[in-house]
């Protein structure tokens, strides 16, 4: 009964991430985390941090499939910006497990914080949409792309998330790409930098499989669920977008005090 009453927990609280993904189009990984700590009851933030990224990349592989159909990915900006992320990815997720479990939760509650305000922050649609990455744009494209690439993965592996929020700006900085271009391209780099760290978490023992599976389960329905309520909500989306921020920095500040106050 106990079992069945914590694969409840742990279906809603995945579900609760996907309807948060398909109907915003990120943010939600951000989330899990703490949902597997404070909600389910992962006793260990490393097994957390290593179970929430495979949920990641499962997610963003299938909004990926979804872009890639509509012409939203650019391939050769994609595959650069992940090859140089998943070094980053690498080493960000092995600094991270040789750090208190509980002093990383407070740094990841920082990042919630930040995350939240960058979110409620308007983000231009302009850009340049033919840009690609050629010989002739190479010289001035690819040392940006290595670089950001490389210190977003690094992120994303420290804290064991998807990094889209990170990863479209840098997208941006790095191309000039417009913000549907840069979300659907950044997809490939959320795969890469959440199975990587996923890998780096599972050759250390820290993930669990089968809560992993469970919580992926929710996430796909509550996906189906977003996708409904997306068409539903339509023209609200920026309200919704702004809500949501509000969220994530308060539970950003309750992750800290949570954190801090097991110090004390």
């Amino acid at each position: 009964m106990l079992i069945a009453s914590a694969d409840v927990v742990t279906v809603l609280s995945g579900g609760l991430v996907g309807f948060i993904l398909a109907l915003i189009g990120g943010g939600g990984s951000v989330l899990a985390v703490p949902l597997l700590v404070y909600v389910v009851g992962v006793k260990s933030p490393h097994v957390a941090i290593g179970t929430s990224a495979i949920a990641v990349a499962i997610s963003a592989f299938a909004n990926m499939l979804s872009h890639w159909a509509r012409g939203n990915v650019r391939w050769p900006c994609a595959i650069v910006f992940s090859a140089a992320g998943i070094g980053g990815a690498v080493a960000g997720s092995s600094i991270a497990k040789q750090i208190d479990g509980q002093k990383l939760l407070v740094l990841f509650g920082i990042l919630m914080i930040v995350i939240g305000a960058l979110m409620s922050r308007k983000r231009a649609a302009s850009g340049d949409a033919s840009i690609r990455l050629t010989r002739a744009s190479a010289q001035t494209m690819l040392p940006k792309l290595i670089g950001t690439g490389f210190g977003v993965g690094l992120l994303a592996g420290f804290f064991g998330i998807g990094g889209g929020f990170l990863i479209v700006p840098g997208l941006i900085l790095a191309t000039g790409m417009p913000l549907t271009l840069a979300i659907g391209t950044s997809l490939v780099a959320v795969v890469a930098f959440g199975a990587s760290t996923a890998v780096s978490y599972a050759v250390s023992g820290l993930i669990d499989w089968r809560l992993a599976g469970v919580f992926i389960a929710g996430g796909l329905l509550g996906g189906l669920i977003g996708i409904v309520a997306g068409k539903i909500i339509g023209t609200h989306d920026k309200a919704l977008r702004s809500t949501f921020a509000s969220v994530v920095v308060l539970v950003g500040i309750y992750v800290c005090y949570r954190g801090v106050m097991y110090f004390m």
